[in-house]
């Protein structure tokens, strides 16, 4: 199980990631500053940035990294908020792009507008 300081801490029982068989698993992090008092990001491209920026560094701590993404899952609360989500996840991720699905979910907890979980390959995969 994978926890770091660098990504909001877990307010229940799980961890950040799970690592298995050359895989990580990154729950999915919300638009939330890392650290004990943890706030949510304002605004749309705040909250994106942010939620990739804590997989970002959930992966770097399970010895990963972005471009060892295989798949993403990105929760949106309204698909209106899409195309700028996209524009902001492609600028973030950059090429090649991971296999990816977009799911248009309604409220997210805290009242979030983004939430994005991960698999990735782990720096020791063979």
């Amino acid at each position: 199980h994978i926890v770091t300081d660098k990504a909001p801490l877990p307010r229940g029982h799980y961890a950040q990631a799970t690592k298995a068989n050359g895989l990580v698993f990154v729950l999915g992090q919300l638009p939330l500053t890392a650290g004990a008092n943890s706030t949510l990001a304002e605004g749309l491209d705040a909250q994106v940035v942010q939620a990739l920026s804590n997989v970002r560094e959930v992966l770097v701590a399970a010895g990963s990294e972005v471009s060892k993404l295989l798949s993403v899952q990105v929760f949106v609360s309204d698909i209106a908020f899409w195309p700028r989500v996209n524009e902001l996840y492609r600028e973030f991720i950059g090429d090649p792009a991971p296999a990816r699905t977009v799911v248009p979910c309604g409220h997210l907890h805290y009242g979030a507008q983004v939430e994005i979980s991960a698999i990735a390959l782990s720096n020791d995969a063979r």
